[in-house]
């Protein structure tokens, strides 16, 4: 599905500022061993990878935790997880290595390039402060060609999201995800869609390829 209107979010010298400015590793220092959307919505995640992720890819599961959607029934080389809690990311058992990073403290990833084919940000895109970075970091470490795939919703830990993204509707932000992927001037083939099942949660993709 196309974006429907041609609309670049300007932002403001606050965008990237939070209620909670403290530490994220504080936040998260306590393992949350929930889903933070409900079945319907995982199981639209679950069908996004299932169409969009080459088998046998080397898959990097950013913003990780202990749970990660992908399909039980396809066989990927290696899935690789980086999130902010130990023993939330040790649970994940879909993750054959895990490391812990804060990518607020410090946006640039432990890969070397052109080392994964894939790349999924679940339900987190909205808590980072430098988006433009981390999404040249993910087109450094994607293969060319290789995938992002970014699926949010409307569910959110409000004190960690970024004025930018509580500033605007669920149906804006994707317009604000675009922006920061044109910015980052690594990915080409933007693409929006709506998942949303029928009832509960929503669930909306931004899928990207690398330059």
């Amino acid at each position: 599905m196309p974006f429907e209107k041609k609309i670049t979010v300007k932002l403001s010298d606050d965008a990237h500022r939070r209620i909670d400015e403290e530490p994220d590793q504080k936040f998260y220092k306590i393992p949350r061993f929930v889903t933070h959307i409900d079945a319907g919505a995982i199981d639209a995640v679950t069908e996004i990878y299932k169409k969009h992720i080459p088998i046998n890819a080397d898959v990097l599961d950013l913003m990780s935790s202990w749970v990660s959607h992908y399909p039980e029934d396809v066989k990927y080389q290696r899935i690789v997880g980086l999130g902010m809690n130990s023993r939330e990311l040790a649970r994940n058992k879909q993750l054959a290595e895990w490391f812990v990073h804060d990518l607020n403290m410090q946006p640039e990833l432990p890969f070397k390039a052109n080392e994964f084919d894939a790349c999924t940000i679940c339900v987190s895109f909205d808590y980072l402060i430098h988006p433009i970075t981390v999404l040249k970091e993910i087109g450094r470490v994607l293969k060319k060609n290789g995938v992002l795939i970014i699926t949010y919703s409307n569910r959110v830990f409000e004190t960690k999201a970024t004025t930018a993204w509580l500033s605007l509707s669920e149906h804006d932000r994707k317009y604000l995800i675009r922006t920061y992927l044109q910015e980052s001037g690594v990915f080409t083939d933007i693409d929006f869609l709506d998942c949303s099942p029928v009832t509960g949660d929503p669930l909306y993709a931004i899928i990207a390829s690398a330059t």
